[in-house]
């Protein structure tokens, strides 16, 4: 499989969402604290090119952040 380890692809991990209006995004400065919906125990959602395609929960081990991988989630049927 030498040909795959040229391809790239984008992973998110989404912590948790939030809605705030325009003029409050605009005023954030460095150092601003968000507020999401979820806690630090809830799963994070991986994605892979913007699809979802596992769920795992945040590991903090001294000054390093890192996911677990607790369930791949399975693909459509049209993206296998």
């Amino acid at each position: 499989m030498p040909t795959l380890d040229k391809v790239a692809v984008d992973l998110t991990v989404v912590l948790g969402t939030t809605t705030m209006p325009v003029h409050q995004v605009m005023r954030l400065s460095r150092g601003a604290i968000i507020e999401l919906d979820a806690t630090e125990q809830d799963e994070v959602k991986v994605l892979a090119n913007n699809m979802p395609v596992a769920s795992g929960v945040v590991v903090v081990n001294r000054n390093r952040i890192a996911v677990e991988v607790k369930q791949m989630l399975p693909r459509a049927p049209d993206r296998r």
